[in-house]
């Protein structure tokens, strides 16, 4: 009967549907109403930082109904219909004060309920008066109840008439310092450090942790609620981002690293700290949808190809997320980012989103959501710049961490941090023999080699031979692999691909990489080689380096389902040429990667093995096509995958079972079975 709020799942201060009590006996509800009673007055005990008169004093009125509820119950009585409608209101009173006090005290929400004191208080106001009001129909002499409790319940229905539950004059003066803060970030001056720090005081955020905990609440409101509320609290919720975010970098020496995502404690660090290929680089810029044929324009930005079509077609001539006029309108396919969207998609189920989230989305991606976050972020930025520059080992870490933080909430916050100068310090940094500030920095890259202009400017400074030698000899595995997942974001533009395919040692090191054991190795490793085989220059030399025989033990040996899929699209690719046909033979594959094919349950993992095996007939001939022919238990899935797939997988099976059928039917009519010539096979890809 009770409703409960779990965690975020909902925006604070809008409350679910609370229905009132039908179809249940007198009993039941006394029990529900005793029960709520008792769950009201355990927040005496709960810590709070604002509202605490308020609260206490509904409290208090609760705590004597509660009495009264408990008497009515243990005495059995069977009220009337009117003392009956009076309960059932109490209920849904009590449901909804429920929710209101889980607000007051909901883990990083301090500085938003500050700003909400006024709306809190007039909650109060409202849920006092339907006690009042619930009380007021109340007739005691149909209840056998003692004259004491008799005269409680008139002293709460005299006091709920006249409760005022204000927001208390300390509480006022510490809302003013934040609205003139924020007023002070829009008109880019600088706050002063013991204005923050009062505020901070006031609502007991001591720690960067619980600095950081604020920041990710007011995160995730922002992915909650209807649109209405969305369009009038985006903007305030992005400020106050802006200010916690501004205070983390600035008033905090020291960091918690045990949770800095604001999630779960049991979440491991390791986990947020090399969560590669954030499946939010998926969405298309400008529909923030998960796209389906990524292109990229002359900036080097990808976007799905109706959008930016579309973007042209409406007489727009510049980049839409950097701004820069574009040279010409010529869309290159991005193939390495279309697999990799497919493959997510496919194993999570992905679906489109719906049009009325995108805002939300927008605002936390491509701009800072309002001009107060957009000064903040820029403040912070130039202070961790400065940081960098200047500062003691220690605050160098401090300011690579919290540049490595805000690079991977958003493309404004990249763009904030490119322009501040922070790369060219970073790139100092991947040289030092302290692990964490190397880690840190690697980290930091990592997150904003996703932003165009930081690709060039990581390239212009000499950074990809500082990120091979922390994938080569980084102090911690960690730092390989993510200076890994960091050659992968940079060899999306052609120009970097082909620079880095020429550094010797690259493809070894990646190589080096998967044979470390660790799935995150070995996933980031696969990733940069697929990125840097778009070009097919790099072909002869990830052979070269070794990899075949690694990704064919991969296949044989490894149980996650995710790195076999990543090591038969490399395998895919490197057989699309001749010698990488013949190197893949030598290992015997076909009968692993059949196998693979009947078990599998990913579509993604599927599509791959018909490329491998297609690639592998095309530049194998008749010898390869004549084993495949006697896999029996070949032709079932192919035929499956035909039906049940509409798009490059099916283009794939169905060029497969031509070739097949082609050679059994020449072999059937006793014609010697000439090699297949290549060009006759369309290369689907």
């Amino acid at each position: 009967m009770i409703s409960k709020n779990e965690g975020l799942g909902r925006r604070v201060l809008t409350f679910p549907a609370v229905y009132p009590c039908e179809g249940i006996s007198p009993a039941t509800l006394l029990e529900s109403l005793v029960d709520l009673s008792h769950k009201i007055c355990g927040f005496r005990s709960k810590k709070l930082v604002t509202q605490k008169r308020n609260i206490r004093e509904f409290i208090r009125q609760i705590e004597i109904l509660s009495i009264f509820f408990e008497e009515v119950h243990d005495r059995r009585q069977n009220p009337p219909e009117s003392v009956f409608l009076c309960f059932s209101e109490l209920h849904l009173v009590f449901q909804k004060l429920l929710f209101l006090l889980e607000d007051c005290i909901c883990e990083g929400a301090k500085l938003f309920m500050l700003m909400k004191c006024e709306k809190v208080s007039n909650f109060f106001r409202i849920l006092i008066r339907g006690v009042a009001i619930s009380l007021d129909v109340l007739d005691l002499k149909y209840l056998d109840l003692s004259a004491e409790v008799k005269e409680m319940i008139e002293l709460v229905k005299s006091q709920a008439w006249r409760a005022k539950f204000e927001v208390e004059s300390e509480e006022n003066s510490v809302l003013n310092s934040v609205w003139s803060i924020l007023d002070q970030f829009e008109s880019q001056i600088v706050p002063r450090e013991s204005d923050l720090r009062r505020v901070l005081d006031f609502l007991e955020i001591t720690s960067w942790r619980e600095c950081n905990r604020e920041a990710h609440f007011l995160s995730s409101q922002l992915g909650l609620g209807n649109s209405n509320s969305e369009e009038t609290e985006a903007p305030l919720l992005c400020s106050l981002m802006g200010f916690m975010s501004y205070a983390r970098g600035v008033l905090f020496d020291t960091i918690c690293c045990d949770n800095v995502s604001g999630e779960s404690d049991n979440q491991s660090m390791i986990e947020f700290h090399f969560n590669q290929l954030n499946p939010e680089d998926f969405r298309c810029p400008i529909s923030l949808e998960i796209m389906s044929d990524p292109v990229t324009v002359a900036t080097g930005q990808t976007y799905d190809r109706s959008s930016i079509e579309k973007w042209f077609r409406a007489g727009n001539l510049i980049c839409p997320t950097t701004g820069q006029k574009l040279n010409h309108t010529e869309l290159v396919p991005n193939l390495v980012m279309q697999r990799l969207v497919r493959r997510y998609a496919s194993e999570n189920g992905i679906q489109k989103t719906k049009p009325e989230n995108k805002k939300r989305d927008v605002l936390r991606t491509v701009n800072a959501g309002s001009k107060v976050a957009q000064e903040a972020l820029k403040m912070v930025s130039g202070f961790l710049a400065c940081k960098l520059a200047v500062g003691s080992n220690e605050e160098k870490n401090k300011a690579a961490f919290e540049i490595r933080l805000l690079a991977k909430a958003s493309i404004f916050n990249r763009s904030c941090l490119a322009q501040s100068g922070t790369i060219p310090h970073l790139l100092t940094l991947l040289s030092s023999v302290d692990s964490n500030i190397q880690e840190n920095a690697i980290g930091a890259l990592y997150n904003l080699s996703k932003y165009s202009k930081s690709k060039a400017i990581i390239v212009e400074n000499k950074g990809l031979k500082l990120i091979l030698d922390v994938l080569k000899n980084g102090l911690k595995i960690e730092c390989r692999q993510l200076a890994a997942a960091t050659l992968f974001y940079l060899s999306s533009v052609e120009e970097y691909r082909l620079l880095i395919g020429k550094m010797s040692e690259v493809f070894s090191a990646l190589t080096e990489l998967i044979k470390d054991g660790a799935n995150r190795s070995k996933k980031n490793a696969l990733a940069a080689i697929f990125g840097l085989l778009v070009s097919p220059e790099n072909h002869w030399r990830v052979i070269s380096a070794g990899a075949i025989p690694l990704l064919v033990e991969i296949l044989k040996g490894s149980k996650r389902e995710e790195i076999v899929t990543n090591s038969l699209a490399v395998l895919a690719t490197l057989a699309e040429k001749p010698v990488g046909t013949l190197a893949i033979l030598r290992r015997g594959v076909i009968d692993t990667v059949v196998e693979i094919f009947g078990s599998s349950t990913s579509n993604v993992a599927k599509e791959c093995c018909v490329s491998l095996l297609l690639a592998l007939c095309i530049n194998g001939g008749v010898h390869v096509i004549g084993m495949l022919v006697k896999k029996t238990s070949l032709m079932g899935p192919m035929y499956s995958l035909l039906s049940e797939d509409t798009g490059q997988a099916s283009k794939k099976a169905s060029a497969l079972i031509r070739v097949l059928h082609e050679y059994h039917e020449r072999n059937s009519s006793d014609l010697s079975a000439p090699s297949l010539p290549q060009e006759r096979f369309v290369h689907v890809r």
